[in-house]
């Protein structure tokens, strides 16, 4: 099957490559950059040199993805707003990787993203891409917008504890560090080496955009505050929630087992997780904890940001939407050391 990438020169746009390289089914037939566009792949992104030997980055143009069976959108927020309407007819399937179509409510935007949604009309048709938890509205779908990376640590914590009515849906605690990927391969001040390393800082506080797509996919009010850690890939959040009732940690892990006893990509143990055993996979890893002292429900999910935070899991979804076995192409195993 032939998709294209447009956006391929950032980092979940070269995330997408490297995954479609390895994916028995998917032949990557068109990427654009615009602002690397007539620049070879292997010179911009060597580590792509031996899979994509003579790809060459295009700019962006409808007719370039013409007849494609699917297409995923590594691009900014804001621009596949503008570039969906026109595209959607011309390919099979979109994927988004923005947060562009994935909140319900239109009035969020404005609030949370600083204008107005530019294709509000769309919205209710686009599926929410975090397989584990919203699969049934994958299946059919040719529109998805795949989960963020926040949001995806802090869903697969608590959604089994909420959708079990096992914690209150208010009060709920999401600390989150990530690492310096995830703010995008675009340089900036704030993100050098020398402003990065030896640093932990939080940021976006009481305001980070992500909030409310949390609380969409949860259904529950959350407090939610991201951190900046001095390392390449990586998620791991901390979530804090009330029992409703009595709750063990004997308890707590068999919810969490019991949810994802089907799913490949999630892993329970009662070890902490490690943001290290994630790298490069598309693997979940999670625990929970109940502290008798305090009664608060502690459960931790560490993952691949630009994996299963991004493009890996854009490539789940892609995989239920053509039709393929889920799994396929995805890699189980992280990199270590």
């Amino acid at each position: 099957m032939k998709v294209g990438v447009v956006g391929a020169s950032g980092y979940t746009g070269v995330e997408l490559l490297r995954l479609c390289a390895a994916h028995p089914s998917l032949e990557v037939a068109v990427a654009t950059a615009a602002t690397h566009a007539g620049q070879p792949l292997a010179e911009h992104t060597p580590s792509l040199a031996a899979a994509y030997p003579s790809l060459v980055y295009q700019p962006f143009d409808p007719g370039v993805i013409d007849g494609l069976d699917l297409v995923f959108l590594a691009l900014p927020h804001g621009e596949s707003q503008r570039l969906v309407p026109e595209l959607a007819d011309r390919v099979g399937a979109v994927v988004d990787l923005a947060a562009d179509f994935r909140l319900r409510d239109p009035d969020l935007y404005p609030a949370w993203y600083g204008g107005e949604h530019g294709a509000p009309e769309l919205l209710d048709h686009f599926a929410y891409g975090l397989p584990e938890l919203f699969r049934s509205e994958l299946s059919g779908s040719s529109l998805v917008a795949a989960a963020g990376c926040f949001p995806t640590a802090a869903a697969l914590a608590l959604a089994p504890f909420v959708r079990a009515g096992a914690v209150e849906r208010a009060g709920i605690v999401v600390d989150a560090a990530s690492g310096v990927s995830g703010a995008g391969r675009a340089p900036a001040e704030h993100l050098h080496f020398g402003a990065v390393d030896e640093d932990f800082t939080a940021y976006g506080l009481l305001n980070h955009r992500h909030t409310p797509e949390i609380e969409q996919a949860l259904g529950a009010t959350v407090l939610f505050t991201p951190h900046l850690a001095p390392m390449v890939r990586g998620i791991l959040a901390t979530c804090y929630a009330r029992p409703t009732g009595t709750l063990s940690t004997e308890g707590a892990l068999g919810i969490l087992r019991d949810a994802y006893a089907e799913e490949p990509f999630v892993v329970v143990n009662e070890a902490p997780p490690s943001t290290k055993a994630t790298s490069g996979s598309n693997c979940a890893h999670l625990t929970a904890r109940v502290d008798e002292r305090t009664g608060w429900l502690l459960v931790l999910c560490a993952l691949d940001n630009l994996v299963k935070g991004a493009s890996g899991q854009a490539i789940q979804c892609a995989n239920v939407v053509l039709g393929l076995p889920e799994a396929t192409g995805l890699p189980l195993s992280g990199l270590y050391p």
